[in-house]
Formats: C-alpha cells, sequence, structure tokens
C-alpha cells in the first residue's frame, strides 16, 4: 500500500428528517442561494423541509441546473451571488445540482480571467461561497467530495473545487426518484469503486476489502432498490455506497484509473446520454480490453464479487466481465451502443477528442491512448 494523505472535512448528516437539521448548519442572518434541479423538489416536499428550516435568512432560489450542468447557466447564477451578496449556498439535488454549486461557489470568488480556466488550464480555485447539500439522488459522491463535472459546448469537463460545509443525506428523499435515475445511480457507483479498486494490486487488503463491501452490497440491494422503492433500508444502503465510493477513502494508497469515466464524459457531451448509460456501455469494454494489466485484480474481483471459481483463468476473467455486464442490464441499463442507436464511429470520434487534449496516457498505467480507447469502444457494439 502506497503511502497517503487524506483530508475530508465534510459534515454528514445521514437519516429520516435530517433536513430539520440544516437551521443548525446555516449561518443565523445569512443571505442563502438554494439551487436546484427540474423542479421535482417542489412536488416531493423537500423544497417544503428545506424553506421551513431557514427561518431569519433571506433565500433566493436558483433552479433549472441540468443533467450536465452548463457553464453558461452556472455563470448567471454567480453573477446573482455577486449582485445579491450571497453568502451561503444550499445545493438540494442529486450530483449535477452539487457540482453546479461547487462552480458557482468558486466562480462568483473568481477574479481577473475565465473560470472556466479552473477546468482547462488547472489554474486554482482563487475563493469559495461556503456552501452545504441537500442530496436528493445518491450516485456521485459530490456531497462528500470535491469535484465538480461542467459542460460547455459539447465539453465535459471533471476538476476539484472544494468541499462543502455539511451534506444531509435522507434516504426518503430518494423514493420518487424515477427508475432509470435510479438504475442510472447503482452504475455510477459502482463503476465509482471499480475505477479505484480493479487496477493492479499493491498489497492493499483492508482497501480491497472496503471496495468489495461496497460493490456486494450494491449488487445484494439494487434489486429491492427498484423494486419496492419506500424500502428504507435498501435505500439507506444505495445512499451510503454511493457515498463511500467517491469520497476518497477507498482511493488512498492505491492505484487509480478513471479512463472509462473520460471516455463516457465524451460521449455524453456528443450524445446526451446520462452519465451512466456511458459508463454500462464502456466500462466491460475497458475490462476487456485491458484484461491484461487488470489480470490479477480481475481474478480476485470475479471470485469476491461474482462468486466465480470455476475455469481456468482466463475463462475467469471472462465470466467476470461478463457478470459485469449483466448486473448493468440487470439493473436497467443497457450496454451496448446500438440499443442507444449510436454510430460505432463515435468510438473513433471519442478517441481523436481526448487525443485532442492531451489526454491520451489514461489508466492506472498511463497506457491508454486513441487506439486502445477505441478498442474499448469496439466491445459495446
Amino acid at each position: 500500500m502506497n503511502d497517503f494523505e487524506y483530508v475530508n472535512p465534510v459534515k454528514v448528516l445521514f437519516g429520516k428528517g435530517k433536513i430539520a437539521k440544516i437551521k443548525d448548519e446555516v449561518p443565523a442572518g445569512a443571505r442563502v442561494l438554494i439551487t436546484y434541479g427540474g423542479g421535482s423538489i417542489k412536488k416531493n416536499g423537500v423544497y417544503e423541509q428545506v424553506i421551513n428550516n431557514l427561518p431569519g435568512r433571506t433565500v433566493l432560489e436558483f433552479g433549472g441546473i441540468e443533467a450536465n450542468p452548463a457553464y453558461e447557466k452556472l455563470m448567471n447564477a454567480a453573477e446573482i451571488v455577486r449582485r445579491e451578496k450571497i453568502n451561503f449556498l444550499l445545493a438540494v439535488g442529486g450530483g449535477s445540482v452539487l457540482d453546479g454549486t461547487k462552480f458557482i461557489a468558486a466562480a462568483a470568488k473568481y477574479e481577473g480571467g475565465d473560470p472556466w480556466d479552473i477546468f482547462t488550464k488547472q489554474q486554482p480555485v482563487q475563493g469559495l461561497v461556503p456552501f452545504g447539500t441537500v442530496l436528493t439522488l445518491p450516485a456521485t459522491g459530490s456531497e462528500m467530495n470535491p469535484v465538480a463535472v461542467i459542460s460547455r459546448e459539447s465539453t465535459k469537463l471533471p476538476s476539484p473545487i472544494g468541499y462543502a460545509k455539511f451534506s444531509v443525506i435522507d434516504p426518503e428523499t430518494t423514493y420518487s426518484l424515477p427508475p432509470r435515475q435510479v438504475s442510472n445511480g447503482i452504475v455510477d457507483a459502482f463503476a465509482h469503486v471499480l475505477e479505484q479498486y480493479l487496477t493492479y494490486p499493491v498489497n492493499a487488503p483492508l482497501q480491497d476489502r472496503i471496495a468489495e463491501s461496497i460493490l456486494q452490497t450494491l449488487v445484494e440491494i439494487a434489486p429491492a432498490c427498484l423494486e419496492d422503492p419506500p424500502n428504507y433500508e435498501a435505500r439507506a444502503s444505495l445512499c451510503w455506497c454511493a457515498t463511500l465510493a467517491l469520497n476518497g477513502l477507498i482511493a488512498q494508497g492505491v492505484p487509480q484509473d478513471w479512463s472509462t469515466h473520460m471516455i463516457g464524459h465524451e460521449m455524453t457531451a456528443l450524445s446526451g446520454l446520462d452519465h451512466g448509460q456511458t459508463l454500462a456501455i464502456a466500462y466491460p469494454g475497458t475490462l476487456a480490453a485491458c484484461r491484461k494489466n487488470k489480470h490479477a485484480k480481475l481474478l480476485q474481483y470475479g471470485e469476491r464479487i461474482f462468486n466465480i471459481h470455476e475455469g481456468s483463468e482466463e475463462q475467469r476473467i471472462d465470466k467476470a466481465i461478463a457478470a459485469t455486464r449483466s448486473f448493468f442490464e440487470g439493473v436497467g441499463v443497457k450496454s451496448h451502443l446500438k440499443e442507444y442507436n449510436l454510430d460505432p464511429e463515435i468510438a473513433h470520434t471519442i478517441a481523436k477528442r481526448l487525443d485532442d487534449r492531451g489526454w491520451n496516457h489514461l489508466g492506472e498505467r498511463q497506457d491508454i491512448g486513441p487506439e486502445k480507447v477505441e478498442e474499448i469502444l469496439s466491445y459495446s457494439y
């Protein structure tokens, strides 16, 4: 296991009724901007709970943050923050709302340039408007990590921004989610773990076991999450799995991949597919194309997650890859390009876009370039 430093300052308020706790977390007398997506929070009672627990604060709203939050729209919100002297942001929604709010918090404090440079030129964040989150869609882990993924002109980029002051995770807020969003969330959380686990051994048995426990739990609870939406125990486990999958814990001291996510971001930018859908398409291909590099961990993954013990090593790896695709399909997320009416040529376009931006050394060994990207997607036609 490699040396590491791990810091996570987010206070998590987990469980039923925890939205009531925001009155203790948002500063008294604050000027608050609530950010949200399409407005479902005004139909399922979450909005009312939030407003009722912000007494004595001046509250403004900014809605309509998209599933792939757009730079241009977020900059409008940043201008509102500056103009209205907002001193606290409260993101209420899923990962896209949380990511967008992180960017708003940074853009409102950015001086002397384009805040997009944080993503394209790795310019430092100059400051952050303090923000908290109320999570309504478990998937991205954005409630407990510093990363934001933002879109601009058919480009979707991730960058570290900063941490929330607090995050409320009440599993009951997820009951009204459409099945498609729950399915995507399960795939997203599963893929987050794989990016940090399915690489190569570095003598990190505890990290492996923590990662495997998240994967095993997702496999176990997925049916109940989809078939019985008001199953509190299943939804609570899903929420916590999604948070732990990407709060930095399982990444410490181990190599990480993230090539599938980079491919998926490009696919979303080009096609508009959901993030979870692009991961379901690309991940089996990543495992197939990179099976030599991932050989030992693929065998361990197959044995410990899908109970694959019989056959030669190569046969067991084949079964592990097939089981991964079957899991994605089993939770309702299709895993082939043709099922989304996407032309196979998209593989070449994605490879070129990544190469043009200099992202041609992806993966845990930095050996995934344009040809390998096309090979990865060739398994998903």
